[in-house]
């Protein structure tokens, strides 16, 4: 049973956490030929000040 760990940004949407796992558990489907009921997706919510880029926080990174 493949279990699935994807670590996100805080403050995702459900909406966008429920087409992520619903692309990555058929991918994964789809190449192991396995049901879908047989696929874990978890996420992780990671808040912006403890996710870094070097040294540099996303928190304090200039926004785009």
């Amino acid at each position: 049973m493949p279990f699935i760990t994807i670590r996100i940004l805080k403050g995702q949407s459900q909406e966008r956490k429920d087409e992520i796992a619903k692309r990555v558990t058929q991918a994964i489907c789809d190449v192991v030929k396995i049901p879908e009921q047989a696929t874990w997706v978890v996420f992780e919510d990671v808040a912006s000040d403890d996710w870094f880029i070097g040294t540099t926080s996303i928190s304090k990174m200039p926004k785009k």
